[in-house]
């Protein structure tokens, strides 16, 4: 359930449903259990960088690898525990290892961190998430033996994640180019994340997408993928860069030389992450969904290659559930909902039909319990199993019935009090419905208003409901 909900977007509610239908029931402790590890591992992960950068300073710069190489040797130049500096981590001991090189990527431009290995002579240092501290590259973990500064290292990153990162990294370039061609060229990249499960783009644009447009950005994305453009890359001056026409994001900044990031004919951009060394390799790309987040920004969630077919796969299935119940297939699943809407319609006019004449009798049924107070009829009833949207029906129906007076109705339901009062023609000059009503609701933890003849109120607390229509006698006499 959590992977569905954290991987693909796919709502929590709609996987309980479909699993109730296969008489299954999701594990609610188990899915609250890992959101909690995930916000606790978002925390931890957005401590880390100002833990470490804040308090710490590291000399040495780091030579990236990794853009060749996904495992390669390197020497251990510094180690880290808590906020200090140390010779050593033991077994069990957290802490953060610093090489002279290394293939791990810091996260950076929205790509996330490598995890992997480090193996020295005497244990492994298992590495859940690489950042950059200044110009060194830290790798964070927990140790297995004992590693020493100094050690040499063989240093080697999670390819399968890796890899599954790269196609979602390379897929947002190409969806960037897909969303100013099809959406305009206003469109510019506002903030980004790649992880190995998904990617992440915001992007300015001042109205909705449509159904139609995200289907034409969808089928470009796939389209360029199965171009198999070839990626290339090059380092090159920072304004010869962008004369070459490569797309830069306003605000960020940049080193005199960059590197530029270009497939085909397609897109060209200033990036530093990891990708795909042909399009081909992104396999299939599925946008699984795109809203606003802030008043000008969009933000489109999709996946690629494996996760995208699961997701594909994951659709189908609910499709296939769907067409089941409804006793029809993908063709005529449509034509069957509009036809249970239809009938539902229908069924709801029907008993609201029959609510309306069961609540008539019912109130015909209480004009016998209409009482005097100086010469005017009272009727006050507690009704169990009314809606309150019927008891405007009856007060009306019961002043018609009642000649001159005064009705007053509460209905209790769902820990929730429904009032309303209604007051005939002549009496509206020495009884005003809105007092009468608010008197009731005060009682019952709420208030109400309306107009002299007629004022609806609700309260909280129907446990006082009987008190409450209990005093609406002496009330009136002093009112009569």
């Amino acid at each position: 359930v959590f992977k569905l909900y954290d991987t693909y977007g796919f709502p929590v509610d709609l996987t309980n449903d479909v699993a109730r239908e296969h008489d299954y029931k999701i594990d609610e402790e188990g899915f609250e259990a890992a959101m909690q590890a995930q916000r606790q591992r978002a925390q931890e992960a957005s401590q880390f960088g100002a833990d470490y950068n804040s308090t710490l300073k590291v000399d040495c710069q780091t030579a990236f690898t990794g853009y060749t190489d996904a495992e390669g040797d390197a020497n251990v130049v510094e180690l880290i525990s808590g906020n200090s500096f140390c010779e050593a981590l033991t077994d069990g001991q957290e802490g953060v290892v610093v090489l002279d090189q290394t293939p791990f990527y810091a996260e950076a431009g929205g790509q996330v961190g490598d995890t992997g290995v480090l193996k020295v002579a005497n244990g492994e240092f298992f590495v859940t998430d690489t950042q950059k501290m200044g110009n060194a590259f830290a790798h964070r973990g927990k140790v297995k033996g004992t590693i020493n500064k100094g050690d040499k290292a063989v240093a080697k990153i999670d390819d399968i994640k890796r890899s599954a990162i790269r196609k979602n990294h390379s897929a947002t370039h190409l969806l960037h180019q897909a969303l100013r061609d099809i959406l305009g060229d206003h469109v510019t990249q506002k903030g980004s994340l790649v992880n190995a499960e998904r990617l992440r783009f915001d992007f300015s644009h001042f109205e909705g997408v449509t159904a139609e447009q995200l289907a034409q950005i969808e089928v470009r994305v796939n389209k360029d993928i199965q171009d198999n453009h070839p990626l290339t890359t090059q380092m090159m001056d920072l304004e010869e860069a962008k004369k070459t026409g490569a797309m830069a994001l306003f605000g960020e900044k940049y080193d005199e030389k960059v590197r530029v990031v270009s497939m085909g004919p397609v897109s060209t951009e200033l990036c530093g992450g990891t990708h795909v060394k042909q399009t081909g390799d992104i396999g299939l790309f599925k946008i699984v969904t795109e809203g606003g987040i802030a008043s000008g920004v969009r933000r489109i969630d999709a996946v690629t290659g494996m996760g995208a077919l699961a997701y594909v796969q994951q659709q189908q299935a609910v499709l296939n559930t769907t067409c089941g119940l409804l006793k029809t297939d993908a063709s005529g699943l449509t034509e069957k909902v509009t036809q249970l809407q239809s009938q539902q319609k229908e069924l709801e006019k029907t008993v609201t039909s029959l609510k309306q004449k069961m609540a008539s009798q019912q109130g015909a049924d209480l004009l016998g319990n209409a009482v005097d107070i100086k010469g005017n009829k009272v009727l006050i009833a507690e009704l169990e199993g009314v809606e309150a949207k019927s008891l405007r029906g009856m007060v009306d129906d019961l002043k018609n019935r009642i000649g001159e007076g005064i009705v007053v109705l509460g209905a209790p339901a769902d820990g929730k009090v429904s009032l309303i009062v209604g007051v005939t023609k002549g009496l509206t000059g020495k009884v005003k419905a809105g007092e009468l009503v608010n008197h009731i609701a005060t009682q019952v933890g709420g208030k109400g208003g309306g107009r002299p003849d007629m004022a609806q109120a609700g309260g909280s607390q129907p446990e006082n409901l009987a008190t409450a229509l209990q005093s609406v006698n002496v009330w009136l006499e002093d009112k009569l």
